[in-house]
């Protein structure tokens, strides 16, 4: 069923629309999947806040152009979906991989992060990084651990004069008792 030509041109916006929000994309060869696995495939990218849309090629490459994104000619050959990575490209980058795996039909080509064209080699890297929490979790210890060895230290000098005092107290109270 071919599409119109107004059709044509409110998917593409909507394309550029998604592309200029995204921080990268992700672009897959889903040839031999079922509507159920991209459904499943789009769940799990949906779970990293992320998108997932199966894109025509030619509007794929109308749509990167408006976005000023480039574009390998490579990537565009073939039944192509794309993922949308918003804010977390670690999150999706894993999501795809990691489907991909699990369903050898779902290809990963390479994609777009920021203006520069990546390759399957840097999505799995980006893949096999740690999740937006974990890096936050990692960085707030970071901060954390100078202002807990400050309190431990100055507890610790507290420490020692409390039980000097406290030893001082009790050889007083010890001496006292023997002068009466």
């Amino acid at each position: 069923m071919a599409i119109s030509r107004a059709k044509k041109e409110e998917l593409i916006a909507q394309y550029v629309e998604r592309l200029n929000d995204s921080e990268a994309i992700i672009i897959t060869d889903y040839r031999g999947l079922s509507v159920p696995e991209i459904q499943e495939l789009r769940a799990e990218i949906r779970k990293a806040e992320g998108g997932f849309a199966v894109v025509k090629n030619t509007l794929a490459r109308r749509a990167l152009e408006e976005a000023g994104l480039p574009i390998s000619d490579e990537m565009l050959v073939g039944p192509i979906g794309i993922g949308f990575c918003r804010q977390n490209i670690t999150g999706v980058a894993k999501a795809v991989t990691d489907y991909a795996k699990k369903n050898e039909t779902l290809a990963v080509k390479g994609g777009v992060m920021g203006d520069k064209i990546i390759d399957e080699a840097a999505i799995k890297s980006l893949a096999s990084l740690p999740s937006i929490e974990i890096l936050q979790a990692r960085l707030l210890g970071l901060i954390n651990a100078p202002a807990s060895q400050l309190v431990g230290v100055v507890a610790g000098g507290v420490r020692q004069l409390v039980n000097v005092v406290n030893a001082y107290a009790e050889e007083n109270s010890e001496s006292a008792p023997a002068d009466a």
